[in-house]
């Protein structure tokens, strides 16, 4: 039986992220690394850590971060509503930048992300109200829907079938990037594939 040449067909990739996740930051890199070399229909949307911990026994510290993660979150959310998904990518790298690499406070982060990209001022406003959290919970339930509520972010679909991960440290580049994603075309294709896993012995590694 001859193989599928996965380089030579259209890939529906749908990525959600909470912005303030490093290991999303770091799938992500390497997702927008893809996209510049593979026929690649990107969709970016958003979910929340906030939501997913939610009533949660968390010890104190990550409490206290999932307290301050709905503001980036629900900015992101915000621009959505207003401006809809195309922006989405643009903000997300903005802002991933200033959190995880330039180690900015989020008000600073979500400011300078939102000038950047050339938005209103005023949508950081919705980082501390839950106006719009019906619509940030309904986008967060659609991804986690595919995956569980027993693991994080981010989510990743191939074509319609939706995974957590791939978890990587640092982000692959050139062809590492390349021979990972038509991996995982592969694996994703097989209907009844779960899920590979090994103990992270390494943290974020940003570069």
């Amino acid at each position: 039986m001859a193989q599928a040449d996965v380089t030579q067909q259209t890939t529906e990739v749908d990525f959600w992220f909470d912005p303030i996740c490093p290991w999303a930051w770091m799938t992500s890199r390497w997702m927008v690394e893809v996209a510049a070399h593979r026929d690649v229909t990107l969709r970016w949307h958003i979910m929340s850590l906030s939501v997913l911990n939610e009533g949660r026994e968390l010890p104190e510290n990550y409490r206290e971060m999932m307290d301050r993660a709905w503001g980036p979150a629900r900015v992101v959310n915000a621009v959505r509503e207003r401006h809809g998904d195309a922006v989405l990518g643009d903000l997300y790298t903005a802002l991933g930048t200033r959190i995880h690499l330039g180690e900015e406070a989020y008000p600073e982060a979500i400011a300078g992300a939102l000038a950047e990209v050339g938005l209103e001022a005023d949508l950081a406003e919705i980082a501390t109200s839950d106006e719009l959290d019906a619509s940030l919970r309904a986008s967060h339930a659609e991804g986690i829907s595919m995956v569980g509520e027993d693991v994080g972010t981010p989510v990743v679909a191939i074509n319609g079938r939706g995974y957590f991960g791939p978890v990587i440290t640092p982000a692959p580049k050139g062809d590492e990037a390349l021979r990972l994603f038509d991996g995982l075309v592969l694996l994703t294709s097989v209907e009844g594939f779960y899920e590979l896993k090994r103990t992270r012995t390494a943290g974020p590694i940003f570069d």
